[in-house]
């Protein structure tokens, strides 16, 4: 499929509909990753942020372990701080 548009001020650029029916991942707000490959060829792909669950839990596990000079946890610091302000 092909389409004609526009580069408008700031390099905004409008994707055609007749292009945006056909790929359901062009919504507002979608991140996009954009890519030069060639001087003339500019690709647009849907951006995806690959990341490990596993390794978010073990880290939240460990931040929440973390003791203070006052024996406190990095939780317990934040709850006093939020009641604080």
């Amino acid at each position: 499929m092909k389409a004609v548009s526009i580069i408008r001020d700031r390099g905004q650029l409008t994707i055609p509909d007749s292009i945006r029916k056909v790929i359901n991942w062009t919504t507002p707000m979608s991140a996009v990753s954009i890519s030069v490959m060639k001087p003339d060829e500019i690709i647009i792909r849907p951006h995806s942020h690959k990341f490990d669950s596993n390794k978010i839990w073990e880290n939240i596990r460990k931040s929440r372990s973390i003791k203070t000079k006052t024996n406190l946890s990095a939780v317990e610091i934040l709850d006093k701080d939020r009641q604080n302000h």
